[in-house]
């Protein structure tokens, strides 16, 4: 059982003494199973990952398989002018997702081997966690 205390409270308009337990201690205490590093490069996974135009980008080379897609293919699929596309897959690259090859003066991009199952992994229930019903 939780350990109480007790404490007092002035009601200043009544002029009453309160007096009330607090419960110390109520809850289980919790732990991450991250680590700082961890969590930094899952933030900066998550804000890549928090524009409708990059997971379009992501899924785009999920659904190509190993092949890599130049960068000049994901312009007319997104409607967006060349320079955004290539900023959208530079945030990709720099957050681990994408690989980049220069291929004479076209950038071609794939996914970083992996770099799906690290997203899966980071919402994979925990061991014990399932649902039950």
């Amino acid at each position: 059982m939780p350990a109480a205390r007790a404490s007092t409270l002035f009601d200043t308009v009544s002029g009453i003494k309160k007096v009330f337990s607090v419960i110390e201690n109520c809850c289980v205490p919790v732990a991450s199973r991250l680590s700082d590093g961890e969590a930094v490069e899952l933030e900066r996974l998550l804000r890549a990952l928090a524009d409708r135009h990059r997971v379009r980008i992501v899924s785009m080379l999920a659904q190509s398989g190993p092949d890599a897609i130049c960068v000049c293919d994901f312009v007319p699929s997104l409607g967006l002018a060349q320079p955004t596309v290539s900023y959208h897959l530079k945030q990709l690259v720099e957050a681990g997702l994408l690989e980049r090859e220069r291929r004479g003066t076209f950038a071609y991009y794939s996914l970083v081997p992996g770099a799906l199952a690290r997203v899966r992994d980071l919402f994979a229930e925990p061991p014990g966690l399932a649902a039950t019903g």
